[in-house]
């Protein structure tokens, strides 16, 4: 089953010049290594697509349960000089929670219960 992100996970973002950062850390230890198998560059890339029109890099964090993915070139210049409305990257990590992945079953209806 597919589940968003947001029920597995919390997120933060901003911005280094042109580049997005943005963290995703797991509700629980558990679900930590779903995101890692899950939650790729190359996906976060795919899921960003006509945003970032650069690499995607990601960092693993398992002492926080947290992977960080840097999303280069995707802020128009960054805060500075960017015309765009969130020059600072703000909204991507509500934009990342939204991304779907495929779990488990008893995941997904782990997750899907607790959220009822």
């Amino acid at each position: 089953m597919k589940v968003k992100l947001l029920h597995l996970a919390h997120a933060r973002s901003g911005d280094k010049g042109d580049t997005a950062n943005v963290g995703l850390i797991a509700y629980k230890p558990e679900y930590y290594a779903v995101l890692v198998e899950r939650v790729t560059a190359e996906r976060v890339k795919e899921h960003f697509r006509g945003i970032c029109f650069g690499d995607v890099e990601r960092y693993e964090l398992p002492n926080l349960g947290a992977l960080n993915f840097l999303l280069h070139k995707s802020l128009d210049g960054g805060g500075t000089i960017s015309l765009r409305t969130d020059a600072q990257g703000k909204t991507y990590s509500a934009a990342l929670l939204r991304m779907e992945i495929e779990v488990d079953d008893a995941l997904a209806r782990e997750v899907m219960s607790s959220k009822a």
